[in-house]
């Protein structure tokens, strides 16, 4: 009963790392913010020390705790897409890494879909062509870096999510993997054969060979070096991209199941369970993890700029000095004034796929106020989730009861009000809201056979807040109307 299990939240902005006790309730969590690099308009890298070095803070303070001396195992996930090539005998990263956010590789992706690719890309992969995913971003570091495809021609470099980069750091290079819901995120793998596809890989200068080998999601990834883990070796048994642990992690093991993610960008997956289910319109098809521990599937929407509005706000306009300071603020009006925010900073994901929108503030007038706007940035973000429900249920033919919602963003009761009332169903936040970790967590705890059943650990049941909706069905569509009027005025295509 003393068991522990360590898990790793590796995501955009820091690292986290926590200490869950067996019924999945957090002992202790650190946290780490590293650097972001934004070398050229549209560029966005991260530089794997600087991951790494939040890492190995992180984990040396939770291992301080007396409670880390009874650790079973250690789960690991990530932000997706995020790609370094990594020297193959070390797993050292050999330049920085193209986050998930980059845009540079925009005009190579519409060459594709010119030249009649996207329908076979959508087909294996069960995504769009777009420079969020891996794929493009492999091709233009071969293309950009002649040693280093040299190097990848002899075999020496193996291209990885950050999960492969955490991996060789934690097993000191010993282990070089992913797991399919990472390696679904790449635009290179075969979501129905699980490999990755050779045609895919020819397409984009690469070889299956230099990719990480996929393992399952609680299969063996090794032992951690005593030297990168306090003097330990712990088992490494659960692996998955940061949207999928979550959806675990929130205890969506069934079909029907829904949740979201309020990080940087907010995501929303649908299990659909064994049932691969494609969408005509916008949503992306990816691999989940089922209550075994094995593949299942999911619909996803993903907006690329939600927390990150709050954090412009708060960085580039000095609207408040802390981000909890917005719900206060947009709750000093009724409404937003006719003001719309439309956070297209990076291009409008899901269902748009518009990589050259930019960002707007709308319907401004002499009367508008730092608080309207602030509330229009809270109703943006649950806009552009509103949306992805609506879209989920009409194409997954499945009945959809409620949205569980996790991440920092979750905090923001303003937040998930507006959330209920505009997509219409019941928004449930749970106790903790880092459900990415505790889905982390539950992988290793269900690799290492620490319960036979993922619905076991108490945290699961812990007692929820629920957001009923307020709107009537017409009031929600004329807002909805209105937003994708002011949507429409930043869109590119």
């Amino acid at each position: 009963m003393s068991a522990t299990l360590l898990a790793i939240d590796a995501g955009t902005t820091g690292v986290s790392t926590v200490l869950f006790d067996r019924e999945l309730r957090p002992i202790l969590r650190a946290y780490r913010e590293f650097a972001q690099r934004f070398p050229a308009p549209g560029w966005v890298e991260h530089d794997a020390e600087a991951i790494l070095g939040a890492l190995a803070a992180t984990l040396a303070e939770v291992l301080a705790h007396p409670r880390a001396r009874d650790v079973a195992a250690l789960g690991l996930t990530n932000q997706r897409e995020t790609v370094f090539a990594l020297e193959r005998a070390s797993g050292r990263a050999l330049s920085p890494g193209i986050v998930w956010q980059d845009r540079r590789t925009e005009a190579r992706c519409r060459e594709l879909a010119a030249a009649g690719r996207l329908e076979t890309v959508r087909a294996r992969t069960g995504l769009v062509l777009d420079p969020y995913f891996s794929a493009t971003k492999i091709e233009w570091l071969l293309a950009h870096d002649a040693e280093l495809r040299a190097r990848a021609l002899a075999g020496e470099v193996v291209f990885g999510t950050v999960d492969t980069l955490i991996l060789a750091y934690l097993t000191r290079g010993a282990v070089l993997a992913t797991d399919p819901t990472n390696a679904s995120r790449t635009m290179l793998f075969d979501i129905q054969r699980r490999v990755f596809d050779p045609e895919l890989c020819a397409w984009f200068g690469c070889a299956p060979a230099w990719l990480p080998e996929v393992r399952g999601s609680t299969g063996d990834f090794g032992l951690t070096h005593p030297e990168r883990c306090g003097g330990r070796t712990v088992p490494i048994r659960g692996v998955a991209g940061d949207q999928q642990a979550a959806l675990f992690g929130q205890g969506c093991f069934d079909a029907g199941t829904l949740k979201v993610t309020y990080g940087t960008g907010s995501f929303l997956l649908l299990n659909t369970g064994a049932e691969r289910r494609d969408s005509r319109r916008g949503l992306l098809t990816t691999l989940a993890v089922d209550r075994t521990g094995g593949v299942a599937y999911a619909l996803e929407g993903s907006a690329f700029v939600c927390g990150a509005l709050v954090q412009w706000l708060r960085d580039q306009l000095g609207f408040f000095a802390r981000a909890s300071e917005i719900e206060p603020l947009a709750r000093s009006v009724s409404d937003s004034g006719g003001v719309f925010v439309v956070p297209a900073f990076t291009g409008l994901g899901a269902p748009y796929w518009d990589a050259n929108a930019r960002g707007a503030i709308l319907g401004l007038t002499r009367g508008s106020t730092r608080a309207h706007i602030a509330r229009a940035a809270l109703e943006a973000m649950a806009f552009q989730n509103a949306e992805l429900v609506e879209l989920l249920r009409a194409e997954s033919g499945l009945a959809i009861a409620s949205l569980l919602a996790d991440g920092g963003a979750a905090e923001n009761a303003l937040l998930l009000e507006l959330q209920a009332d505009l997509s219409g169903v019941r928004v449930r936040r749970p106790a903790d809201l880092a459900a990415t970790a505790r889905g982390a967590a539950a992988l290793a705890g269900l690799g290492i056979g620490l319960w036979s059943d993922p619905d076991t650990p108490a945290a699961l049941r812990d007692d929820v807040r629920e957001f009923a909706p307020a709107s009537t069905v017409k009031e929600r569509k004329k807002r909805l109307t209105a937003w994708r009027r002011a949507v429409r005025r930043v869109r590119t295509r």
